[in-house]
């Protein structure tokens, strides 16, 4: 049977938190976790490599939530310096930096056989090299500020499962899914926590681009609810992970999904 959710409205979880949020643009996940956090208290700092969107988004939720609580910045993962550019500028605009969501990532579709360098490089340098990247500079960034912090990326259920077409996503998502493990055990020893969440099928344009009708259709007929995610009900559970409420956790992958197989 098919089950609607109801939308959760925010209880102040992540009050006076600063945070970072990549590829934050749009209505994808990184949009929703935007959201989400401000309904939850936090302030932001949205990096998204399309300048316009980031512009437009950023802009709309000021106008909602306040000027002094959003802030953005182009940030393409796949560069450094503008990685390294998006956490300076997060510590001077609020002053520190308590909460770090990955969320950059690339999709397509090709079989292996007819699948090149190119698309294959390309797909693990933002989703897989982005995410490292990010990482070490939320890492450095929390290590050299002595007050802890908190890491959560974005990965994937097909980092666990195979799908055709999607070698490099898998391969680059089940590397988030490792990188979070390692990250987290090297984080503890200054007070900061690293897990991920893996999200089946959640919705957003992107994917419908990217994406056949057919190939919905049958990914949204595996999910026990009969329905694709929310991009908000894989915010939440990134709110929960950022939160005190999972503060024993570290080094985990929850995944987000209702998948039968």
């Amino acid at each position: 049977m098919t089950t609607q959710p109801t939308y959760v409205a925010g209880h102040f979880l992540l009050n006076g938190r600063t945070a970072v949020i990549t590829a934050a643009a749009g209505a994808g996940i990184g949009g929703a976790t935007a959201r989400k956090f401000l309904e939850e208290g936090a302030r932001i700092v949205i990096g998204d490599a399309h300048e316009r969107r980031l512009g437009e988004s950023a802009a709309a939720l000021a106008e909602e939530f306040g000027a002094d609580n959003v802030a953005a910045l182009p940030c393409d993962v796949t560069d450094q310096e503008q990685v390294n550019a998006l956490f300076a500028f997060a510590a001077q605009r609020h002053g520190g930096l308590d909460i770090v969501v990955n969320n950059a990532g690339l999709g397509g579709t090709a079989d292996l056989v007819d699948m090149t360098d190119d698309q294959w490089s390309k797909v693990l340098d933002v989703t897989l090299n982005g995410t490292f990247r990010c990482t070490r500079a939320a890492l450095r960034h929390f290590k050299d500020s002595d007050t802890g912090g908190i890491v959560v990326n974005n990965a994937s259920v097909i980092g666990w499962r195979a799908q055709r077409g999607q070698a490099h996503y898998a391969a680059a998502k089940a590397g988030v899914m490792a990188l979070t493990r390692c990250a987290a055990l090297e984080a503890a020893d200054f007070g900061v926590r690293v897990n991920a969440v893996a999200p089946s099928l959640a919705m957003h344009p992107h994917l419908v681009k990217v994406t056949t009708p057919d190939l919905l259709a049958e990914l949204t007929e595996r999910e026990a609810f009969g329905r694709y995610a929310e991009p908000w009900e894989i915010a939440n559970v990134i709110v929960f992970l950022a939160s005190g409420y999972s503060s024993y956790m570290t080094g985990e992958t929850v995944s987000v999904s209702s998948q039968r197989a």
